[in-house]
């Protein structure tokens, strides 16, 4: 089964169509799938490079601040204790990995659903090409003649130089290429746009990622 969208001309005149294949466009959502997959993509965006000193760490002598006995304060040993201005931190923050282990087969399957779910509200969009010369006035135009929404996902070809350079400098667009679309950029979109050589490159990447999932799978059982 395969699902039809029309290919429009930048003037908005359609062009042909294309066929989405089902197995990619049109799977059931998995909505606990999809919030573990975005929260180890955003999860691993993070630096993990806070760090404080302790007090092994910080500058100061080994002294004692003043004598144990006689002054009326509470006893110190030194300087550099988390009490002590200037003294090191208590568990404080270390530098720390925040990666999860997130299968290929969780990656796909969390795309293919939100994939799915823009598809069913007719959220998903092809033109046949952006813009021949760079022209952002005329690229930002021939785009948004799918949606007035806020935000909008421009899916490309590693080739399209062009409508990259002319797209680049649009607030309200995302630009992306089509081997790098995953599902956080795709959830925080309200309408997604590929040029037909994009989308093209994409059902031929799926499938050849489909069956090599099928072959590992294949290999697991036989083993």
């Amino acid at each position: 089964m395969s699902l039809k969208v029309d290919i429009k001309s930048a003037a908005g005149k359609v062009t042909g169509s294309i066929d989405l294949p089902a197995e990619t466009f049109d799977v059931q959502t998995n909505v606990p799938l999809i919030h573990q997959v975005v929260v180890a993509q955003l999860a691993a965006a993070r630096a993990g490079t806070a760090k404080t000193k302790n007090r092994g760490e910080v500058s100061g002598t080994g002294k004692k601040p003043f004598k144990q006995k006689g002054t009326g304060r509470a006893r110190q040993g030194s300087v550099r204790a988390p009490l002590q201005r200037h003294g090191g931190v208590s568990h404080g923050p270390v530098p720390r990995s925040y990666d999860q282990r997130t299968p290929k087969k969780m990656i796909a399957a969390a795309l293919k659903g939100v994939l799915s779910d823009r598809q069913r509200e007719d959220r998903i969009h092809v033109i046949d090409a952006i813009a021949e010369t760079p022209t952002t006035k005329g690229a930002i135009s021939a785009v948004r003649q799918f949606s007035d929404r806020k935000n909008v996902l421009v899916v490309l070809a590693r080739t399209e130089d062009t409508a990259w350079r002319s797209l680049r400098n649009a607030d309200d667009m995302h630009l992306i290429v089509n081997d790098q679309l995953n599902a956080y950029d795709v959830l925080v979109s309200d309408d997604i746009v590929f040029t037909e050589t994009a989308i093209r490159e994409f059902i031929s990447g799926s499938k050849k990622t489909a069956t090599a999932v099928a072959r590992e799978s294949e290999i697991e059982v036989s083993a």
